[in-house]
């Protein structure tokens, strides 16, 4: 059952949920992600939208996302 849908990460195979190397990010809206331990929120299924260390609004493309890492769970 390698390949089973895992709970935790609706959409992901248990196989896929471990690791984020080159995985292309998520493409449902409203859906949430952490990156370099910010959480980012997808809009419009264009951009990542989140804030970086001091506050300010920050918008990512999917394929900045990719390059930077993601995960569906803040690290730590």
């Amino acid at each position: 059952m390698e390949n089973a849908e895992s709970p935790a990460e609706p959409g992901t195979t248990r196989s896929q949920s471990s690791t984020t190397g080159t995985r292309t990010p998520p493409t449902a809206p409203c859906t949430v992600v952490w990156s370099l331990g910010r959480p980012y929120v997808l809009e419009n299924n264009a951009r990542w939208v989140g804030t970086d260390r001091r506050g300010r609004p920050q918008v990512l493309t999917r394929a900045e996302l990719q390059r930077r890492g993601w995960s569906y769970r803040r690290a730590g």
